[in-house]
């Protein structure tokens, strides 16, 4: 689908824990100044109050009416009904709230609740580096399309989201790609986000740091250390970026393994990606070992990190040959290189999910998948 000439208006939210910021999207595009308001995340009155207040307020800026309400909400949830389930960080939702249903029958519209990893996937696969690449390939003369794409969210957190030939994959239980969950080769006993993660590069920077006083340093604060080749604590700053790397680059390569699709990391740690992406390259083009010691490639595709211009142009070259029928005489272009890219997002975590809110609401309207 084409968002970008589409003319019509969905609201959004951006929900956090401790702030909610509203907003309503048109063609792509933010419409007016997103409106911030305290989540209240204690008081479940005020809360759902607070959302509620905040559509109206958007709503009433807007000369134009609302096709749909989509955002993308904290789970665990049932986000096909719009009912939110136990929250660490909302604690007032703890017990099951139809937050969905409750805003349609306030609002008169449908609405459309998802996961932010989920979003951000689908922000990135409709308007984002999908496209893009896409775009560049058809420039370059080659044959090469992408149709597939898994969205990494990096930040408190580690989040992800799947996107199959533009279709949202969300699972049965609406809790699809939820990669924090997945095993670590690194650390077996943990599960990846305990080294994918802001606490991850917390406590790697902790555990090797030497007269560390500051007790509440945070990831940025660490990223500039590790820049600083002077300061006495700058090998411990690059250790914590570059496990978290390492665990970063295992779960990529697994996940690319399965949806064999391009990859896009985003969220508040991605601003730290020269510092981070060396270990992921480095794991992603390891290998294993069989039973009798021989080496097997980690991944059959070749994998470039288009991050760097020389590498993009790299994965842009087409290295089409052609190959004869057997039995007669014509010709097939064969490429004979299975290849993936990966790279960090260029529209942002919180506009690309807002871009897949709105493509994900226009698509349910339209009832097509």
């Amino acid at each position: 689908m084409n968002i970008w000439n589409d003319e019509r208006v969905v609201l959004t939210l951006d929900a956090g824990g401790t702030n909610f910021v509203f907003s309503a999207i048109k063609g792509g595009s933010e419409m007016i100044k997103p409106i911030q308001k305290p989540s209240n995340a204690d008081d479940l009155k005020l809360c759902l109050i607070t959302i509620i207040e905040g559509f109206e307020e958007v709503k009433n800026l807007l000369n134009e009416k609302p096709v749909a309400i989509s955002f993308a909400f904290p789970g665990p949830a049932d986000y096909r009904r719009g009912i939110i389930g136990d929250l660490s960080n909302l604690p007032a939702f703890r017990g099951g709230v139809a937050l969905g249903p409750m805003l349609e029958e306030c609002f008169k519209i449908p609405v459309f609740i998802n996961n932010d990893g989920d979003l951000f996937a689908y922000g990135e696969a409709l308007g984002g580096i999908l496209p893009e690449i896409n775009k560049k390939l058809e420039e370059a003369n080659s044959p090469k399309r992408y149709r597939n794409l898994v969205g990494i969210t990096l930040g408190t957190g580690f989040g992800g989201g799947l996107v199959q030939d533009g279709n949202l994959f969300i699972g049965d239980n609406s809790i699809a790609s939820e990669v924090w969950l997945t095993n670590s080769r690194l650390f077996p006993e943990r599960f990846a986000e305990e080294g994918i993660s802001t606490r991850a590069i917390q406590r790697v920077y902790y555990e090797n740091a030497v007269d560390e006083l500051n007790a509440a340093l945070m990831p940025k604060d660490i990223y500039t250390i590790a820049k600083d080749e002077n300061h006495i604590n700058h090998q411990a700053a690059k250790m914590a970026f570059e496990q978290l790397g390492s665990c970063l680059g295992d779960s990529l390569a697994n996940l690319l393994t399965i949806t064999d699709g391009i990859a896009v990391i985003g969220g508040g740690l991605s601003g730290a990606s020269d510092l981070y992406m060396p270990a992921v390259m480095s794991e992603i083009k390891g290998y294993f070992r069989t039973a009798k010691g021989q080496e097997q490639a980690r991944l059959v595709q070749k994998i470039y990190n288009i991050d760097d211009e020389l590498e993009f142009q790299e994965f842009i070259t087409d290295r089409s040959k052609e190959v004869v029928i057997p039995g007669t005489h014509k010709r097939l272009k064969y490429d004979p290189e299975p290849r993936l890219a990966i790279c960090s997002s260029k529209l942002g975590a919180s506009k690309a999910i807002g871009i897949g809110a709105y493509a994900f609401a226009l698509n349910e309207v339209d009832g097509t998948k």
